[in-house]
């Protein structure tokens, strides 16, 4: 994938730092650690510190001092999350800032404005989000308003040879619902596309169907964006349904709350056995944190100090890029069956794999039984 700051393969896990910062890691940090690309927020950066002081700076990536790529949600999302705040009409969306109470109507326009001052070099489309439970008329509302948002986002796109504008494919769990946004926004011609409105709560078989059904339609020459994703089972079986970009909390999330990354699940290092545990992280893992630290001074310092969630962080991040790595490779050397079957064997050494995973690997011909 070529943008204006950075060129990388696919599938790729993008990192969120919502306001300009991953918490409590350094720009210069994750440069180090390999990170080619990582999220901000519209909503967020629109309220703090603004787009004009962002643009006096420069952009984002002057601001923030960070040299690689950059994918900027609308804010769009915040429809969902921040609802009791929301008021929604065809203009746009009315906030109340969390804040300051003050209030922001975010329109099309308006998103794409703060976008382009932005100038990440990927940015989305405002859509009409609701959550994916939702039935009936106000899901296909929202299909609908969201490819009408696409057209006046486009309109309204100042710096097409700079930054790229992607669609975001609506649609709940109702395959026609989703067809029709597929057709109406493949139309639109956009450089790439995300299947948005999932990992709501929806059970995991219809989640999957559902990236598969979006992933059947969209364009195999464009990167497809499946937001909201990042736990270690769902990065490999949605890469196998075919999906090339991600983007979640839960790594750096989880690291606040003491819990590491391994290829066995995750550690929760604050629990009292790994205090007697005089052993890295990771053998195998390369990063501050492995190569310094022992677990029982990560549980001790995670306890006391907040140097361990900043180590822990870093280890998170550190993980989530070298299973990426170890998934384009599999690919790349035509032996990705392989690393799955080997992925779920030393993540569930019982192989109790979870059902919805069997059957959607099964979809594409990767059988985890053999």
């Amino acid at each position: 994938l070529s943008l204006p700051h950075n060129t990388f393969h696919t599938p790729i896990f993008m990192h969120v730092g919502t306001q300009g910062t991953i918490k409590g890691v350094t720009t210069k940090q994750l440069g180090d650690l390999g990170v080619p690309i990582i999220l901000g927020n519209t909503y967020h950066l629109g309220h703090r510190p603004g787009p004009d002081a962002v643009a006096a700076a420069g952009g984002l990536h002057k601001f923030m001092n960070w040299d690689k790529a950059i994918l900027t949600d609308s804010g769009g999302f915040q429809m969902v999350s921040l609802l009791k705040l929301a008021e929604f009409t065809e203009q746009g969306v009315k906030f109340q800032s969390p804040h300051d109470g003050s209030e922001m109507l975010l329109t099309p326009e308006h998103s794409m404005a703060i976008q382009n001052a932005l100038g990440s070099d990927v940015m989305m489309q405002l859509d009409d989000v609701v959550s994916v439970m939702t039935k009936g008329q106000r899901m296909f509302e929202a299909v609908e308003r969201s490819v009408r948002w696409l057209d006046r986002c486009q309109k309204a796109h100042k710096n097409t040879s700079t930054q790229n504008l992607f669609g975001i494919i609506q649609g709940g769990l109702e395959p026609e619902w989703r067809k029709t946004c597929l057709a109406a926004m493949i139309e639109k011609d956009c450089p790439g596309y995300a299947i948005g409105g999932l990992s709501g709560g929806e059970e995991k078989e219809d989640f999957w169907r559902t990236v598969s059904l979006c992933t059947d339609h969209l364009p195999c020459s464009k990167p497809r964006y499946l937001m909201g994703v990042g736990y270690q089972v769902e990065l490999v079986v949605c890469s196998a349904l075919g999906c090339d970009m991600y983007d979640c909390v839960f790594p750096t999330r989880t690291a606040r709350f003491g819990s590491a990354l391994v290829r066995t699940g995750q550690l929760q290092l604050k629990s009292k056995q790994y205090l007697e545990e005089m052993v890295p992280i990771d053998r195998d893992c390369t990063c501050m944190a492995c190569t310094n630290y022992t677990r029982s001074y990560l549980h001790c310092l995670l306890h006391e100090d907040t140097t361990g969630v900043i180590l822990l962080t870093m280890h998170n991040i550190a993980y989530q890029l070298r299973l990426m790595q170890d998934i384009r490779d599999s690919i790349k050397s035509d032996m990705f069956p392989e690393f799955i079957r080997d992925f779920f064997l030393v993540m569930f050494p019982d192989k109790n794999y979870p059902p919805w995973a069997v059957e959607a690997l099964q979809s594409v011909n990767v059988k985890l039984f053999e």
